[in-house]
């Protein structure tokens, strides 16, 4: 009886500081990119403060509400770090 192969992708992270006006501008990159799985934002303590699932049926007209959202964070924060989860 033949056994189920779990196939497994290793995850690709990459972890960028910068400050909150440049917060908005490297997300909206990273979306364009297309190859990205999930954006986890986090404050210069490590606290997590937002985290975007993205997949690939999602289009700006969904993603405009979560960029107005980063948007405001970047207006509250001075530095910060975005993880990046690439497929």
């Amino acid at each position: 009886m033949p056994t189920a192969k779990s196939k497994t992708k290793a995850k690709k992270e990459e972890t960028f500081t910068l400050t909150g006006d440049g917060l908005l501008k490297k997300v909206k990159e990273l979306i364009n990119e297309g190859n990205i799985r999930k954006i986890t934002i986090k404050d210069k303590t490590g606290k997590t403060i937002f985290i975007v699932p993205l997949t690939l049926g999602v289009v700006g007209a969904v993603l405009a509400p979560v960029l107005a959202g980063i948007g405001a964070i970047a207006a509250l924060i001075t530095e910060c770090s975005i993880t990046v989860e690439r497929e």
